[in-house]
């Protein structure tokens, strides 16, 4: 997510924010990775379906982001929350 995360940022996030909200476009969340749902990605969402059950997550540095150009749409529940602020 550089230039906005840097490596070894911390960031905080809010598990509950999207209980009874959807996610917006611009939000920067954490979800569950699609290709390994042992690791956690950091992600800003670029489009929200209209059912708001499925997100484009995009990286920040396009040319050096694995994102939904690589693994397709993600489902709301693989979203774990969203990130509030952070921790250089």
């Amino acid at each position: 997510m550089v230039p906005t995360l840097q490596p070894g940022d911390q960031v905080f996030v809010d598990c509950h924010a999207y209980d009874h909200a959807t996610p917006q476009v611009n939000d920067l969340v954490v979800s569950l990775d699609p290709r390994d749902s042992s690791r956690h990605l950091v992600k800003r969402v670029s489009t929200v379906s209209n059912l708001g059950k499925e997100l484009r997550l995009l990286g920040d540095n396009p040319g050096k982001s694995t994102d939904s150009r690589h693994f397709g749409a993600v489902n709301l529940d693989q979203i774990l929350g969203k990130v509030t602020s952070r921790l250089p």
